[in-house]
């Protein structure tokens, strides 16, 4: 029950804007806080985040339909549709 809402909370704050802030479980309660590390912004090109934010630790094999690419940085990883940032989550 608490990963569906986690998953629930999670695809809201991807699509509602959240882009400073992570989603987390502390004693099986859902919460939201800010992030302390600066992502790409939903929308940007692959190319302006590389320019950004440099070279990707790793850069992951794009998947499905439509394509969906990660790439991996310190402390977040990006998700793109096609070339645009679909979303970015702090990892660490």
């Amino acid at each position: 029950m608490t990963t569906r809402i986690v998953a629930v909370l999670a695809s809201f704050a991807t699509f509602s804007g959240l882009a400073a802030a992570e989603t987390i479980v502390v004693d099986e309660q859902v919460m939201v806080r800010e992030a302390p590390v600066e992502r790409p912004a939903r929308g940007m090109s692959m190319r302006a985040v590389e320019e950004r934010f440099g070279q990707p630790t790793t850069r992951h094999a794009t998947v499905g339909q439509p394509p969906i690419t990660r790439w991996d940085y310190a402390g977040f990883s990006v998700f793109f549709e096609h070339d645009k940032v679909i979303h970015a989550v702090a990892t660490g």
